[in-house]
């Protein structure tokens, strides 16, 4: 093997024009490249040695009704993290995964994906309408039969997966209904709804409740919504063991909806 002392310069090692390696640079090239080759390997285990970190980026509604019950399930394996939470629709989640800010998304997602970002479905939720509670309408067919519905819409950006969901349960019946009011958060919707400014478009969430002075109107027929994770590049350990708790989660409320559909 070489002695490479302090003393060796740059012009040992390579030729500038054409850059070519000399062979005394490729034999320390040689030397040193297992290092390099490990780098990456050895980094991934001083990070899983120290207390591993979890961000999750997710809409209002998940991380406060269910992130920390699923959290309290992740400790039984990980009893120390480092926990960033990230309130974020779609579009935004998707800029923090692929900015590498967040480790995993639960939003809702299309059948087509973003480009370098990964899927897993988790549930299918049902659309429904919101309405006043004083509101005379029982049933959203009602709507449907009219010449023109008056009621302002209320609901997510027209590129929110709950949008077009219900735009395309709209078109199979041949109704014409735009939004009138546009926010970004399903406590908004209902807050607009129990003031009276229309009627609110949302999803029927495991154990949703309506807020006071408003009523749920089903609607039968129209396109699901779906929950799922999403993540870019590879998960750590601590977001596998989420994304395993989440589908468990996922299966649980799957039956709880299915029993309750039969009652």
């Amino acid at each position: 093997s070489g002695d490479w002392s302090s003393d060796v310069c740059s012009s040992d090692l390579f030729q500038r024009r054409p850059f070519a390696l000399s062979p005394a640079g490729l034999e320390l090239f040689e030397f040193i490249k297992p290092f390099f080759d490990n780098i990456e390997v050895v980094g991934e285990k001083l990070r899983q040695n120290r207390s591993p970190q979890l961000r999750i980026a997710a809409p209002s509604i998940v991380l406060h009704d269910y992130i920390p019950t699923l959290l309290q399930k992740l400790r039984a394996k990980f009893p120390e993290f480092r926990l960033y939470l990230h309130e974020a629709a779609r579009a935004e989640a998707e800029r923090l995964l692929l900015a590498r800010e967040v480790d995993l998304a639960i939003t809702l997602v299309e059948k087509k994906s973003r480009a370098g970002i990964q899927v897993r479905p988790l549930l299918e939720l049902p659309l429904i309408l919101l309405v006043q509670r004083k509101s005379e309408l029982t049933r959203a067919k009602e709507l449907w039969k009219r010449d023109k519905i008056e009621e302002t819409l209320i609901a997510f950006p027209r590129t929110d997966p709950i949008h077009a969901s219900f735009q395309r349960g709209l078109e199979r019946l041949g109704v014409e209904w735009f939004c009138g009011i546009e926010v970004n958060s399903a406590r908004l919707i209902e807050r607009y709804v129990a003031s009276g400014y229309g009627i609110g478009l949302a999803v029927a969430v495991p154990g949703f409740k309506p807020a006071a002075g408003v009523r749920v109107l089903e609607l039968p027929n129209f396109p699901a919504v779906v929950v799922g994770a999403s993540w870019s590049g590879k998960l750590s350990n601590i977001s596998k063991q989420l994304l395993a708790e989440l589908e468990t989660e996922a299966q649980v409320q799957m039956g709880r909806m299915k029993s309750r559909g039969r009652h």
